[in-house]
């Protein structure tokens, strides 16, 4: 399942970017956050995909999905050039951003490695 955000319920569930100027991630499950547009080819072929690895990790990992086109004073604080666009918090640490389309097993990948497998809890 992906969850939909607003830029208000980011500062009040992810990040306040606003009042924080150090990284504190409020939730206490890792999360990818995609940065998409309903205009956006490459967006629409990754939404499936993340939704089948949000019912995969369920309890695990939270799915967020952000439009950019509403959502432009969020997208402009990350920086958001080109979608879609993936922020990758892990549970504890600094948060990474990818851009480009991702195939599922390079998703898995980066799930797996910091975020909710063995290597995520040995870093």
């Amino acid at each position: 399942m992906t969850i939909q955000l607003t830029t208000e319920e980011f500062k009040n569930n992810v990040f306040n970017y606003e009042t924080d100027k150090e990284w504190k991630y409020k939730g206490t499950l890792p999360a990818i956050i995609d940065f998409y547009a309903d205009w956006c080819g490459p967006c629409k072929m990754v939404a499936p995909v993340l939704e089948e690895l949000g019912k995969e990790y369920e309890g695990k990992l939270i799915i967020y999905k952000v439009d950019t086109e509403a959502e432009q004073e969020l997208s402009s604080a990350f920086g958001i050039r080109s979608i879609p666009s993936f922020l990758f918090i892990p549970a504890q640490g600094q948060p990474a951003m990818q851009a480009g389309a991702l195939p599922k097993h390079v998703f898995k990948q980066v799930i797996e490695d910091h975020l909710v497998g063995e290597k995520a809890f040995a870093e």
